[in-house]
Order: C-alpha cells, then sequence, then structure tokens
C-alpha cells in the first residue's frame, strides 16, 4: 500500500476507525489492490493503516476529480468493511 501520492491541487484524507485492529488490516489489505487500479488523469489515492485508523488520501486536479474519488473510496471501504464483517461470521459459526 502506497502512502505518498503525487501533489495536486485539491486533497482529501477520509479516515475509518474500526473497533479492534485486525478489522482495520482486513479493510486496508482489502483496499491495497485497488491503490493505483483505479487512479486516472485527474485523480490518484493511497491506503494507510495506523493500528485501528485506515486513511485513504485522494488527490486530484480539480474539485470534480476530487468528489468522484472520494466516493469511488468511500463504496469501496464499505464493501471492504461488508465483507469483512460477513467473513468474521461466517469463521465464527462454521464448526
Amino acid at each position: 500500500m502506497s502512502t505518498d501520492a503525487p501533489a495536486r491541487d485539491h486533497d482529501a484524507a477520509l479516515r475509518f476507525s474500526y473497533p479492534d485492529e485486525p478489522r482495520a488490516r482486513v479493510v486496508a489489505d482489502a483496499l491495497g489492490p485497488e491503490v493505483g487500479e483505479i487512479d486516472d488523469a485527474r485523480s490518484t489515492a493511497t491506503v494507510a493503516r495506523d493500528g485501528r485508523t485506515v486513511v485513504v488520501r485522494v488527490a486530484a486536479d480539480d474539485l470534480v476529480a476530487l468528489r468522484a474519488g472520494i466516493n469511488s473510496w468511500s463504496r469501496l471501504v464499505e464493501v471492504a468493511e461488508d465483507v469483512s464483517v460477513d467473513a468474521s461470521r461466517r469463521f465464527r459459526d462454521d464448526p
């Protein structure tokens, strides 16, 4: 997971805190492969984890691209969270 984003005119840091470090790790690890894959000419993003917190930094050349990046990464985080909850339930409930 990259923590260095190229300089852009606009940026935002999205911080997601979790009840424990393993859950934050699962979410961050799920997001990692997306870094660089959904970037385009106008925006980029990085993902980092610090303990129980996952930080997604979106940088963009303009506000429209920043909004689009924030929306995309927010949805990706939501999916990663849902999958991590489902997976933990599945492993907890399996004999």
